[in-house]
């Protein structure tokens, strides 16, 4: 079977709410940070937001399925990404602000979701 085929089948069996979440929502929100790359710490942003997101499409093809593993990649750049954007206070009435807050609750929230993933990925569970 074709390897994209498997994929999107893959994806299309996981909770609805999880597709609505990741195509809608935490892809977009991450991808987002390229518009930003020409502000102070942008290109930083842009790296820790977008670098767990390219490790997961190696994941995908090798492993031809989405699973907890794809949490893994997420935890050290976007739990440092997090943590950057605390300590970057980030300005509301910017759009560089603004958009650094949306990102910054998105990911904590993918992270909380990630964590509980890898906790259960460490103790056997890969699917």
């Amino acid at each position: 079977m074709d390897i994209t085929l498997t994929i999107w089948k893959s994806f299309r069996s996981i909770p609805l709410w999880v597709q609505i979440w990741v195509s809608f929502w935490l892809v977009p929100v991450n991808l987002s940070s390229l518009a930003f790359v020409a502000e102070d710490w942008g290109t930083t942003v842009a790296f820790l937001a977008i670098i767990a997101m390219a490790l997961n499409v190696i994941i995908l093809f090798v492993e031809q399925r989405f699973s907890r593993t794809m949490a893994l990649p997420h935890l050290p750049f976007w739990t440092g990404l997090v943590i950057l954007i605390v300590i970057l206070r980030p300005n509301s009435t910017t759009p560089f602000g603004i958009y650094l807050i949306v990102l910054g609750v998105t990911n904590t929230v993918s992270l909380v979701l990630d964590y509980i993933d890898a906790y259960r990925w460490l103790k056997g569970d890969r699917g």
